[in-house]
């Protein structure tokens, strides 16, 4: 069963399209990500699914509401994390919960309940009356989970939720939502242009210039590029480049440093490989397609190419 539905979405700012025709669905329980560079219309869409902008054109339902006539219904449903923390930094931890309770409706009782059950399942039953500035970067995002997670959502939005912190931080916060996740039983939908981050998800939807280019398990988009590739470095690259292309007919592309070709079954490759060449190997190294590899092929470039600074 479907929980979010989108067809044909389109927005413009200033007369130019961030989304263009956009249509999938996710379902019910599923982690799905949207991967792609800034620009790339992953915020747009998100915004619109979280009722913070109107679409041009076209339709989005979330648990059944649609989200352009059934605006207060489609908030009910979701949570939401936004890239950027929205925590008021002069309250506590407690009093950050307990405004948001308030902004949903929630009786007393129930406010105490969920507030002591959230804080300790975040790790932060110790910090509860301490002020949010004096938080680190993970802590705030545990936080800013804890808030969303409150009201029981039906869907949580993650909108580049570890943006901006350091490789352990990010890691750690993802394991965290993984494991809320299982507990909940919430849908995730997050935006990423991390592939490290994206490989969690159930399935992923690439998009690229406002456009959906591709929407599948991770795995099975990586099956796409057939091959593995081979890095190799020698005594002598461009007498090699020449062997290999004699020899095995397959494309060589020199890269700094070395040279790369893909193949099928690279592990199998790499003895003809060092049987075939005159040259002595420095070094080499088989890698396994990855989802950056993927958006190379789709694209034409690393997801980090575009300086666009849209969304």
């Amino acid at each position: 069963m479907a929980i979010i539905r989108v067809e044909n979405l389109v927005k413009s700012y200033n007369g130019k399209e961030a989304v263009r025709g956009v249509s999938f669905d996710v379902k019910e329980g599923e982690t799905f990500g949207f991967l792609g560079p800034n620009g790339a219309g992953k915020t747009t869409t998100i915004n619109i699914l979280c009722t913070l902008l109107m679409p041009d054109s076209g339709y989005a339902f979330v648990d059944g509401y649609d989200c352009i006539t059934q605006p207060h219904r489609v908030r009910s449903s979701i949570g939401l994390v936004f890239q950027e923390i929205t925590l008021d930094n002069e309250l506590t931890a407690y009093e950050n919960l307990k405004f948001h309770c308030y902004m949903y409706n929630m009786g007393k009782r129930v406010t105490e309940e969920r507030i002591d059950e959230m804080l300790e399942t975040v790790g932060l039953s110790d910090r509860r009356e301490d002020l949010v500035k004096t938080f680190s970067g993970g802590m705030k995002r545990r936080l800013e989970l804890a808030r969303g997670l409150i009201h029981r959502p039906k869907v949580l939005f993650l909108d580049e939720p570890t943006l901006g912190l350091d490789p352990q931080t990010r890691s750690s916060v993802w394991d965290f939502i993984m494991k809320l996740k299982e507990k909940e039983g919430n849908t995730v939908f997050m935006t990423t242009h991390y592939m490290e981050e994206a490989e969690v998800c159930d399935r992923i939807a690439i998009i690229d210039g406002g456009h959906i280019i591709a929407c599948a398990r991770p795995d099975d988009l990586k099956r796409t590029i057939r091959g593995d590739t081979i890095y190799v470095r020698t005594t002598d690259d461009d007498r090699a480049q020449k062997e290999i292309e004699e020899k095995f007919r397959i494309k060589v592309r020199k890269v700094e440093p070395g040279l790369a070709l893909l193949v099928e079954g690279g592990e199998k490759f790499i003895p003809r490989l060092f049987e075939a060449l005159s040259t002595g190997i420095v070094a080499v190294n088989l890698k396994k397609p990855t989802l950056e590899d993927v958006f190379i092929h789709l694209t034409g470039k690393h997801i980090r190419d575009t300086g666009n600074t849209g969304n």
